[in-house]
């Protein structure tokens, strides 16, 4: 099994920063990309960012400029500093990862539980 487990939600204020890390654990054999969704009440869960083994970045257009993900490989970590934080960034952060148990297996995603942002106005 693949563990995910997110830090850094919380409330701030607009125009504020949070910084979100997610520490993946558990029977890793490879990982492909790692990456950050979220779901705001009432909306499908969307596409945040992601970032690849060999580090190419990818971002929704709602948070180019302003969100930077990051990836330390030997942790297993990844980061998504958000700055200059909207209202219309709350919601329910999710990391995911897709990668491989074990040779030969997968890939596969898997999602942690998620951590509250909100952005208050």
């Amino acid at each position: 099994q693949v563990q995910l487990v997110e830090t850094g939600g919380g409330l701030v204020q607009a125009g504020g920063s949070l910084r979100l890390s997610c520490v993946a654990s558990g029977n890793i054999f490879s990982i492909n990309r790692m990456g950050w969704y979220r779901q705001a009440p009432g909306k499908p869960r969307e596409f945040v960012a992601s970032i690849s083994s060999g580090s190419l970045r990818g971002y929704a257009d709602s948070v180019k400029g302003r969100f930077t993900i990051s990836r330390d490989n030997a942790k297993n970590t990844v980061y998504l500093q958000m700055n200059s934080l909207k209202p219309e960034d709350t919601a329910v952060y999710y990391c995911n990862l897709n990668g491989r148990p074990g040779f030969g297996l997968g890939p596969y995603d898997y999602w942690g539980q998620g951590t509250q942002v909100t952005v208050s106005s």
